[in-house]
C-alpha cells in the first residue's frame, strides 16, 4: 500500500484485528495455529482486501512452523470471513489475506548487528 489509509479504513482494520483474534481463539481448534497472534491489519480505502499480519508466539523462528501455521490459517480464512460478516456492519466483507509478520525478526537482527559492532575493538 502506497498511501496512508483513511480514517474509516483504519477503524475497520482495528475492528477486523479484534474480531479475527477472537475468532481464532474461539472457533479454530487447529494446534498449528494455537500460538498465532494478529499483529496488524492493513486495509485500503476501498476495503476490498484485508492484509492480516500475524506471527507465532512460540517457535516463530522455525520456517517450517511458519509455513504450517500460514497454511492452516489460510484453510480457515473463509470461516473467519463469515464470522466477520456476522459481526461487522459492512455491505461487503473484505477478502482476508494472511501474511507472516517478520518485523520483530528484522528488529532482533538489527539489534544483534549493533551489539556485534559495539563489541568490536576500535581500530585506528
Amino acid at each position: 500500500m502506497t498511501s496512508e489509509p483513511g480514517l474509516r479504513a483504519r477503524r475497520v482494520a482495528t475492528s477486523i484485528r479484534e474480531r479475527v483474534t477472537e475468532l481464532l481463539a474461539r472457533e479454530v481448534s487447529d494446534p498449528s495455529i494455537a500460538g498465532l497472534v494478529i499483529t496488524d491489519v492493513e486495509l485500503p480505502d476501498d476495503l476490498s482486501i484485508a492484509w492480516v499480519k500475524c506471527r507465532l508466539l512460540v517457535g516463530g523462528e522455525d520456517p517450517k512452523k511458519q509455513r504450517s501455521a500460514m497454511a492452516s490459517v489460510g484453510r480457515v480464512a473463509g470461516r473467519i470471513r463469515r464470522g466477520l460478516g456476522r459481526s461487522l456492519r459492512l455491505k461487503r466483507v473484505p477478502e482476508l489475506r494472511f501474511v507472516y509478520d517478520t518485523g520483530a525478526d528484522a528488529a532482533r537482527r538489527i539489534e544483534d548487528i549493533l551489539h556485534e559492532i559495539a563489541r568490536e575493538p576500535k581500530a585506528k
